[in-house]
């Protein structure tokens, strides 16, 4: 069977007709959910059971599931979480037991719906002008904090049954822009980056999967996002070491300009391995799927590969684990 090089969205709570033909003849690896594919938990049951039959398989389904700002599943059905720069700083003794009960509870809610990967670990390191779309989603200001909690977070999503992604590589925190509405660039030196910024990734570059950055970094590449840069690609995978499943972050995000099918054929062509589209707008999406292709050669076999950590997670008290982290959040 030929998959498809995409992970894609949709545009609502329910697939419609249009797009369950769509997902059946594209058969995008997997697909991405967001607040508005939200409402219960026997919505999402029933959702993501439609997406895996609407390809024939047990495709991956994805989230963003941070837990603070960034968490489509919230109350009352779903707990609710401090952002991530907050608890830390909670609890600096023991910030990455917190983090991984945090986001092994985090599995457990999402597994019981369906939903077997996260968009997380954030392992970019907060700075003093990192823009206030990032900043609270990060762990810490320092290589050395962000790489302990990224760690114990991937951990307590593996360990969950859920497919932790890494993002956004090679490190977002420096950019003082929302790339969503534009492209941030980077004046950091290349010598100061390998010691911080990438590092912090090297830490976590064996984990299965990660999201690129729309990110231009000037003292490197000047002029591609290293979504698109061969120069920033190489970066991943020689320095930092990272060997697995790269997604690109959301094609449609303004930081990246052109049409779909030269933003996707740039990024595939710069090396990552699969194209991601999150707002499920049919048009798109067909430019996405037709210049993406299909998963072959080293990148089929990344994407084998990454699914192999994806388990049926170890029977938990989910109770006691709660009670452990408010214990830890208290000490």
């Amino acid at each position: 069977m030929t998959v498809g090089a995409t992970i894609l969205g949709l545009k609502g709570p329910r697939l419609s007709r249009e797009e369950r033909d769509v997902f059946a003849k594209a058969n995008p690896w997997g697909f991405i959910l967001f607040a508005r594919n939200i409402e219960d938990p026997e919505q999402v049951t029933w959702l993501t059971t439609e997406l895996r039959e609407a390809v024939g398989r047990n495709a991956p389904i994805f989230i963003d599931q941070e837990g603070g700002r960034v968490a489509r599943m919230v109350r009352p059905y779903w707990r609710e979480w401090l952002p991530p720069l907050e608890q830390v700083k909670l609890n600096k003794r023991k910030r990455a037991e917190a983090m991984y009960l945090r986001y092994r509870i985090i599995a457990h809610e999402l597994r019981a719906v369906g939903i077997d990967g996260n968009c997380a670990p954030v392992v970019d390191i907060a700075q003093p002008d990192t823009h206030e779309i990032l900043k609270n989603r990060c762990y810490g200001d320092d290589v050395v904090k962000v790489s302990e909690i990224a760690g114990a977070v991937g951990t307590g999503l593996i360990d969950g049954g859920v497919l932790p992604v890494i993002k956004h590589i090679p490190g977002h925190g420096r950019a003082t822009a929302d790339s969503h509405l534009e492209l941030p660039r980077v004046t950091t030196k290349a010598k100061t980056l390998r010691v911080s910024d990438f590092l912090a990734f090297q830490s976590v570059a064996g984990l299965p999967l990660a999201m690129t950055a729309h990110v231009v970094y000037t003292d490197i590449d000047p002029d591609n996002p290293a979504t698109t840069s061969p120069k920033m690609i190489e970066i991943i995978r020689d320095t930092i070491g990272f060997n697995g499943l790269l997604m690109t972050d959301d094609i449609s995000m303004k930081a990246l300009k052109g049409p779909f099918e030269a933003r996707c054929e740039a990024a595939l062509t710069a090396g990552c391995d699969i194209v991601l589209h999150c707002n499920g707008e049919i048009d798109e999406m067909a430019a996405v799927v037709e210049a993406s292709g299909s998963l072959n050669g080293v990148a089929e076999a990344r994407a084998e590969t990454a699914l192999t950590w994806r388990k049926e997670p170890d029977a938990i008290d989910i109770e006691a684990l709660d009670a452990e982290f408010e214990a830890l959040l208290t000490n």
